[in-house]
């Protein structure tokens, strides 16, 4: 089948990392993806399941591997060559319609799952990922055993599966990935705010995962007063729709939540600020931004994946601040104590909020250059979510 897939190439992976300093289009066209002809992918045994794809999205983790710029970290996570694609909407044989939870868990890989229930990204060591009955991969879209969305089929296991509703649109359904992996960012600052009368949860980010990240605070934790620092008129636009309490131009997001902390500013650093700060952005200066702007013994969630940093950490130690990852997705525990999956919380919130609203643009796979080249720039460009579109394809 004709599908879009990774190689590993220590040279195309060079040129991407140079050219995309200059043109995103050019990344996607000289990089390490390539659109060709693939061996199917024999299926992993009991439990697997064809999905066929229908609209599979384009992650920032996508964009930084074809743009060479993803952390070494992950050499050991992934197995090549492989085809990309998390975000997925897609078809079982029998014509069950299914969103992808990617995660390959415990069970995926033939082993007991960590506790009774659990989801795919449940547990506490990550041994599964790298052995196991696949290839090494930290989700679909990662691991050649497996394939990925962006081809018009791939296997998932039974464990990955969530069946939809008829009602809900595919253009809806290619987000809840993404939003999975915003509520789960925002459930993780219930803890710091469980006690306060008035929190503050600021938000750095409106791109796709800054505005699930909102969706899912205004869910889930309605009392949390939310800040939110945006770069471009539409992510206003689309964070306020969210429901967020206070939108304004990222430069003047640590005034923002200086009002509203009633603090003071000591050389560019507040004396106090949010009870919790999301950076949804992932880079040296938004992690520095969100010290700087998180009150002393607060929490900051890294919700943008960051790979190398350069971060002076004085501020934090001062602070007895608190930095905490947040990756994906597994069982969450909500304000009131009961637990849910996070990818079900997720279908809730992007029906809730109608989340195709997100989605900006679709191309076919052999479009594949314009369409990174679109995700690259979707802030700059007024677009949110670009994905690939294979109704219709075989």
């Amino acid at each position: 089948m004709k599908a879009l897939q990774i190689r590993r190439s220590a040279g195309k992976f060079g040129l991407a990392r140079v050219a995309s300093a200059v043109a995103p289009a050019t990344s996607a066209r000289i990089g390490p993806l390539e659109y060709r002809t693939v061996d199917d992918p024999e299926c992993p045994g009991d439990g697997w399941h064809r999905v066929q794809t229908r609209l599979a999205g384009i992650c920032g983790s996508d964009l930084s591997l074809v743009e060479g710029h993803a952390s070494t970290y992950f050499d050991d996570y992934v197995s090549f060559p492989f085809v990309p694609g998390h975000e997925v909407v897609g078809d079982l044989e029998d014509g069950t319609r299914v969103a992808i939870e990617p995660v390959l868990g415990h069970e995926a890989r033939g082993f007991a799952p960590p506790f009774e229930g659990a989801a795919p990204g449940d547990g506490d060591d990550y041994a599964h990922l790298a052995t196991g009955r696949l290839e090494p991969g930290i989700q679909t879209g990662f691991c050649c055993s497996t394939g990925g969305g962006w081809a018009p089929w791939f296997w998932a296991h039974e464990t990955q599966l969530h069946r939809l509703d008829a009602a809900m649109p595919d253009e809806r359904a290619v987000l809840i990935e993404p939003i999975a992996g915003g509520v789960h960012a925002a459930l993780l600052a219930a803890p710091t705010i469980a006690d306060v009368a008035d929190p503050i949860v600021a938000v750095l980010g409106a791109g796709t995962m800054g505005l699930a990240a909102i969706a899912g605070l205004k869910r889930y934790l309605p009392n949390a007063h939310v800040i939110v620092g945006a770069r471009y008129p539409h992510q206003i636009a689309l964070a306020t729709a969210l429901g967020a309490d206070e939108v304004v131009q990222a430069s003047k997001l640590d005034r923002a939540v200086r009002r509203a902390a009633g603090c003071h500013i000591i050389g560019g650093v507040l004396s106090s600020g949010a009870h919790v700060t999301i950076d949804a952005v992932g880079n040296s200066g938004s992690i520095t931004d969100a010290l700087r702007i998180t009150r002393p013994r607060g929490r900051v969630v890294l919700l943008g994946m960051p790979a190398e940093v350069r971060v002076d950490l004085t501020g934090l130690w001062h602070r007895e601040t608190e930095l905490k990852g947040a990756y994906t997705y597994g069982t969450e525990t909500l304000p009131d104590g009961s637990t849910a999956r996070t990818f079900d919380l997720a279908i809730d919130t992007a029906n809730h909020y109608e989340a195709e609203r997100l989605l900006s643009a679709t191309y076919r796979l052999d479009d594949h250059v314009d369409a990174l080249a679109h995700a690259a720039e979707a802030g700059r460009r007024g677009a949110v979510k670009i994905a690939f579109d294979l109704r219709g394809d075989t």
